[in-house]
This record gives C-alpha cells, structure tokens and sequence, in this order.
C-alpha cells in the first residue's frame, strides 16, 4: 500500500514558511505512519514545499521527518510502479492508496447540496 502524507499542517503545526511543531492531534498521524511503515508500505511526502534560490523549504521539511524519525520514502513524487504503468505519462498527481491531509475532506462527507 502507498500512503501520501501532507507535511504543514498534518505532520506538524502549519507556521510555513517556518516549520511548526508536532502538536498532540498529529502524533497519532506519525504514529499511524510509523506503523504503516513498519508493516512494509511505502510512505509518500506529499506537500506543496520546493526548494527556492532564497530557501530550502523542502529539504528543510525531509530533515525535520528524519530528525523525529518519521519515515519518508519517496518525496512528491510517484511510487516506481506508478511509473512502470504510465511511464512519460505518469502526472504530477500523486499515485497513492491512502491520502492525510488537514485540508481533506472524504467524498463521504460531502453534504448534499
């Protein structure tokens, strides 16, 4: 299973371009990552940080994952079999089972209109 975990917010209080500390509410997202990871899944940093001629605001946040020991395969990008089955035209959509954001909503909870 692939997992995509929203970084600002989700893992961590949002303070961008700061990086916010890890709240009570989100231990159990980094818990519930830690876990997956350990049962074998692959771990997806999905966030809309980038590197900058000013900052490093990505890799400032794969350092903040290392140093609290939040395991992170692979960083906004597709998983390898995502690309083996649509090669060049893999989108920039991330390929994933699970999606945590703090800005999701399920489809299920969609109130009807």
């Amino acid at each position: 299973m692939v997992i995509a975990v929203d970084f600002d917010g989700t893992l961590c209080k949002f303070a961008f371009p700061d990086i916010g500390i890890i709240e009570e509410v989100n231990q159990k997202v980094i818990d519930y990552i830690r876990l997956m990871h350990g049962y074998g899944n692959t771990i997806i940093l999905w966030t809309c940080r980038e590197n900058t001629p000013e900052r490093a605001y990505l890799d400032e946040a794969v350092e903040w994952c290392a140093k609290n020991n939040i395991p992170i395969d692979i960083v906004n990008d597709n998983p390898p079999a995502i690309k083996n089955i649509y090669g060049k035209f893999a989108s920039r959509k991330i390929g994933a089972d699970i999606y945590i954001d703090d800005k999701a909503i399920n489809i299920k909870d969609v109130p009807k209109c």
